[in-house]
């Protein structure tokens, strides 16, 4: 009876899993994905906790459940408070960090089992494979998270960075499979393990600026997911195992995706060199022409007249923290009869979907957000396109240059909309460290000045006309 019980609440635990992943699909989705993946995880620990030890034929004793139930509450309160208090710009860097821990508590697993496990060959596999990725992903996880939040601002790029970081992935793959093939009993070596796994997660992140964190967080994430569905067949849970193939291979799937929108491959991104394009940042060509200046005013009476606009979100509006704004100005214009869309690219802003995030969170219509395959047709026809904050996602020398760092990388075409309005703090570089050929672009004009400042006043120039 137990037994049926248990694997019907895992089965339901599974298809929460799966709707709610299908779910998050979409923007109008999304929050009840979250929602039923959370009740299908709900059951999974009701399941562990209540039913699985009476399967198992282990007898826990009523302490032992109060220290289950005062963690859990610690940890619900921890993490209800840091997602309420969190802002929608620090998201990227709560991602990471909440992933982070889920590698931690996979290399804790591990770490744990290793003395209960010794002299069963095919279990040592699954404790040594799942300690590794999730010590990898943890460390990653915690680099990825600093970075993300200003803590560690510039890449750190050792001598020989590919070389020794490739040496000691060999190294823990070597040594991993000595401890799991000389049935090792000595605590000692499976310490070293973790630590080195550790050593290789900080160098594997480490070298890569913060605006590449996009492809590293879902690598990362896919990380996790695997090592959780290693404890899955440790211990024979078939909701811990779907959970973990489920985010295991949807975080592949993304990095995948990330990647060919970042025109990189994903042997760049493991072997380490990815990141590494704006060193080569000066083959590129030399850009001439000038730049054309716009003010507040300038870009009111542009947009007031126009009859289509597509706004261009990048990581400069996340940090303005103009989203709100932005917003306004959209309802305002729409109300004017102008029909306006949002441009998103894959990797705008610091982790996968941050501009949807960022767009939802000022509550803007889902049906507005358009992906750059579907919306780059349309810019031949847009009166205005409006760029707030992002820079490479926008430049034409992916076309245009083969010299280029970026070359080949697809782009949101805004080059070919009939004016172009962009709005920078400066002329510094993007990520890839190089100029921006639309900036020279006769139909471009600049709106410099922080996002939130600048379009406030074009708001203000708008409502008088």
């Amino acid at each position: 009876m137990e037994t049926t019980l248990l694997d019907i609440l895992y089965l339901l635990a599974s298809v929460g899993f799966i709707v709610g992943l299908k779910m998050l699909g979409s923007p109008k989705t999304a929050r009840k994905g979250n929602f039923y993946s959370a009740i299908g995880m709900s059951l999974a620990i009701i399941g562990t906790i209540f039913i699985y030890p009476k399967v198992a034929g282990l007898h826990i004793k009523s302490f032992v459940y109060i220290l289950i139930f005062v963690a859990i509450l610690i940890g619900t309160l921890i993490g209800w408070g840091i997602a309420k208090k969190v802002e929608m710009t620090k998201m990227p860097e709560l991602v990471s960090f909440f992933n982070g821990m889920g590698g931690a508590t996979a290399a804790l697993i591990g770490l744990m089992e290793f003395q209960h496990n010794i002299g069963h060959s095919s279990k040592m596999s699954m404790i040594v494979s799942g300690l590794v990725i999730g010590s990898i992903s943890f460390s990653g996880s915690m680099i990825a998270w600093g970075k993300l939040s200003g803590k560690l601002r510039k890449p750190i790029r050792l001598p020989h960075y590919n070389v020794l970081n490739s040496l000691l992935a060999l190294l823990i793959v070597i040594f991993g499979i000595y401890i799991i093939a000389a049935q090792v009993n000595n605590p000692i070596y499976i310490y070293i393990l973790f630590f080195l796994a550790l050593l290789y997660g900080i160098l594997f992140v480490i070298p890569i600026g913060g605006a590449d964190m996009p492809v590293v967080i879902s690598l990362l994430n896919s990380f996790t997911g695997l090592a959780a569905a290693f404890g899955g067949f440790l211990y024979d849970n078939m909701a811990m195992l779907t959970g973990g193939i489920l985010v295991g291979s949807a975080g592949t799937i993304l990095t995948v995706a990330m990647t060919k929108a970042m025109n990189r491959s994903l042997t760049a991104v493991v072997f380490g060199a990815f990141g590494a394009g704006s060193k080569h940042a000066d083959t590129g060509a030399k850009i001439k022409g000038n730049i054309k200046e716009a003010g507040p005013s300038d870009v009111a009476i542009l947009l007031n007249y126009a009859n289509k606009v597509i706004i261009v979100p990048g990581y400069g509006l996340a940090v303005a923290q103009a989203q709100h704004v932005l917003h306004e100005l959209e309802e305002l214009l729409t109300k004017k009869g102008v029909d306006v869309k949002y441009a998103i690219h894959p990797v705008a802003g610091r982790m996968p979907g941050h501009m949807n995030v960022l767009l939802a969170e000022a509550n803007v219509d889902y049906d507005k957000l358009v992906d750059m395959d579907d919306i780059n047709n349309e810019f031949p026809n847009t009166d205005v396109v409006l760029v707030v904050g992002a820079n490479d996602v926008v430049n034409p020398a992916a076309h245009n240059d083969p010299g280029s760092p970026i070359y080949g990388m697809p782009i949101l075409d805004v080059e070919n909309a009939k004016n172009i309005i962009v709005n920078k703090r400066s002329m510094k570089p993007g990520y890839a460290g190089i100029e921006n050929e639309l900036f020279y672009n006769p139909k471009t004009s600049m709106l410099f000045g922080d996002a939130k400042s600048a379009l406030t006043k074009v708001v203000q120039e708008l409502k008088n006309m």
